[in-house]
């Protein structure tokens, strides 16, 4: 029986994959989180063969997650399911870990392909961001700002989108208000802005916030 744990801070999301995973044999769903630490917390204790995870976890940001369950259990397969378009976070995700990526809006059939992919050993995206990624690779399509960011940088300016204060930012990511200063400002030095204005409008239109 395949054990799968399942991560979002939806309530409603986690009970439609329970749904589809009762009319998937040899599998069921194990045990489930809502937030960050919830996850971590579960995984350095439950036994399971699959954890799907969602990006935007409140707490602890998913790709901060998806690393801390790899340093847990490297070879656990995760699965990162997500609102966020693929050409946004997939690349970034593989890079930190994940076995594949799949979007909110293509479960649920899609989802069951890629959980039986990554659970044989493969890795999985959409047809159409494989396509994508290999016309970059023979076009040598401009990189967009922000994949020059490090995770902790993305993480920063998904916070600032949103919305955050910088001593909001320092609680929840507990660091000093000093240091998320400098984070900001490598942000803005890296991706050649000046204020959080025109950080908020950059990632509003390249989809990087709800």
């Amino acid at each position: 029986m395949i054990k799968v744990f399942v991560a979002d801070d939806h309530a409603v999301v986690r009970e439609g994959i329970k749904r589809i995973f009762s009319e998937v044999p040899d599998s069921r769903i194990s045990g489930e989180a809502g937030t960050g630490q919830e996850v971590i917390d579960a995984i350095g204790q439950e036994d399971v063969d699959l954890l799907i995870l969602d990006i935007a976890m409140p707490g602890r940001d998913g790709l901060d997650v998806l690393r801390q369950v790899k340093a847990l259990k490297p070879k656990l397969p995760v699965l990162i399911l997500s609102m966020f378009p693929e050409e946004q976070y997939a690349l970034r995700a593989l890079k930190s870990g994940a076995s594949g990526y799949v979007t909110k809006d293509s479960i649920p059939n899609e989802l069951v392909n890629a959980v039986r992919k990554v659970l044989n050993g493969g890795r999985y995206v959409s047809s159409s961001f494989s396509e994508k990624l290999l016309t970059e690779m023979v076009s040598d399509a401009k990189t967009p700002l922000h994949e020059e960011l490090s995770d902790r940088e993305m993480q920063i300016l998904r916070m600032i989108a949103s919305g955050k204060t910088m001593h909001a930012i320092a609680s929840e990511l507990s660091l000093s208000v000093k240091t998320v200063y400098t984070y900001r400002a490598r942000v803005l030095d890296k991706m050649g802005m000046k204020n959080n204005m025109e950080l908020t409008h950059y990632a509003t239109k390249h989809g990087l916030v709800d």
